[in-house]
């Protein structure tokens, strides 16, 4: 019998490749289809390492078989994929196991003829793992082209997205950055103190035996290390939500009394983050476009617990229905998603580099949008989980050109309390980087209205 934390990974992995679903919502789709907790964890391990070392482990499928890649059925190479990185990552499962299961969903999935093909590469793997067919490091003087090519092979990142970060990091911070991304990341939490006192919830986990460590930027963020918190989660006493996620929201200063808009508040993190902050006292109106997207929005204030937030559904291209009133905006930009490929592995297969001009356009029409709404005197927050300057600076620069009304706020001597000096640069932004900050690719820029 096939275990049925494969089959669900198959399922998700073809649902991923199609382009029908993203890497979070083909886990989702396959969680009701496995009962057994312990069947779920596996299938997210499989479906997330598999997208992970995606790159690397087609060029050892490759290297073994002999052949082109791209001649095998899709079908095929998925399940291929999803078995070289047990072999390769799962050590405690045994390798017997997974290639039994291979072979036995390719007759499954209706490709009997390529089983002993399947069986064939997958032994072969599996007995060379401890001296895999690695490509050697290129010489120093070596072409270019040859670095980024090994750097995209060995850290298993797309070449155009190597090259970009080459030219503008240099290597050894590019290296960083590619080493980060491929590490398996911690769970963060955030405390939510809107559902009780922060001492209380720190208990609360400390009894569920989950192990904490404080982390190292955000204040009143903490790193699992150990344990599961999803009890205290599902209690509401704490939300998952990356550091640097938390930092932007610490950039929105506002104070208890004061009226915030947040422009594209899905999944909500920030939002009821910002209502903490506030002490749930004042008005919040967070926004966004999708149906889907405001009923995980409802969701996650519902459980927050906060009383100040209202839900408003805008239009993809109207006008804000609000007036010039907020003391802040906050535009949390959707964008390449290119800071968090470490959580979400499959974004940097889904990218390409004309993307970036794509997003650009759509996020200075937002921010155009969302600027109507802040007052005079009133500050306005841009913000991407990108590490690229079309989705970044040069949005803000394009923005300000055509509204001089606003500034840039230097946050260097303007800075938030709750936001350490060493995650602002020169340019006085927050910016924060896997090799600099150990920390996903957030930016951030704060606006002034004169």
């Amino acid at each position: 019998m096939i275990a049925p934390a494969r089959s669900a990974a198959y399922r998700a992995l073809r649902a991923i490749a199609t382009g029908t679903r993203d890497l979070p919502s083909a886990c989702a789709a396959e969680d009701g289809a496995l009962s057994d907790s312990r069947d779920r964890a596996l299938m997210r391990e499989i479906v997330t390492g598999t997208e992970r070392w995606k790159r690397r482990l087609d060029y050892l499928l490759g290297v073994v078989a002999g052949r082109e890649l791209s001649r095998l059925d899709p079908e095929v190479l998925t399940l291929l994929e999803l078995s070289a990185y047990q072999l390769l990552h799962l050590t405690r499962v045994p390798a017997s196991a997974i290639v039994d299961d291979a072979v036995s969903l390719t007759r499954a999935v209706r490709k009997t003829s390529a089983a002993g093909f399947v069986n064939g590469v997958l032994r072969t793997l599996s007995r060379q793992r401890n001296q895999l067919p690695v490509p050697a490091r290129p010489a120093p003087d070596a072409p270019p082209a040859e670095l980024v090519s090994w750097l995209g092979i060995t850290y298993a990142h797309p070449d155009w997205l190597v090259a970009r970060w080459l030219a503008r990091l240099g290597a050894s911070a590019t290296e960083e950055c590619l080493r980060f991304n491929t590490a398996v990341p911690l769970p963060t939490l955030r405390l939510n103190t809107l559902a009780g006192p922060a001492v209380a919830t720190l208990a609360a986990l400390t009894d569920a035996d989950v192990a904490l460590q404080p982390a190292r930027w955000a204040a009143g963020a903490y790193v699992v290390e150990s344990g599961d918190p999803q009890p205290v989660i599902a209690a509401g006493l704490a939300i998952l939500q990356d550091e640097a996620s938390q930092l932007v929201a610490a950039l929105v200063d506002a104070r208890a009394g004061e009226r915030v808009l947040d422009a594209c508040a899905a999944p909500g993190g920030k939002t009821t983050a910002i209502a903490a902050r506030m002490h749930d006292e004042g008005l919040i109106v967070a926004c966004d476009i999708r149906p889907r997207r405001m009923r995980i929005l409802s969701d996650t204030v519902r459980a927050s617990r906060a009383h100040n937030i209202r839900l408003v559904q805008v239009g993809g291209r109207e006008a804000m229905p609000v007036g010039p009133v907020f003391d802040w905006v906050l535009v949390d930009a959707p964008c390449s998603g290119l800071g968090t490929v470490r959580r979400d592995p499959d974004i940097k297969w889904r990218r390409t580099e004309a993307d970036l001009a794509t997003f650009a356009v759509t996020q200075l029409d937002i921010l155009t949008r969302a600027a109507e709404a802040v007052r005079i005197g009133g500050r306005l927050v841009y913000a991407t989980c990108s590490s690229e300057p079309e989705e970044n600076d040069a949005v803000v620069a394009s923005f300000l050109a055509a509204h001089p009304d606003f500034s840039r706020v230097n946050l260097t001597t303007d800075r938030p309390e709750a936001l350490p000096p060493d995650l602002i640069d020169a340019d006085g932004v927050l910016r924060t980087s896997p090799h600099q900050h150990g920390l996903e690719a957030f930016f951030a820029a704060v606006l002034r209205r004169r």
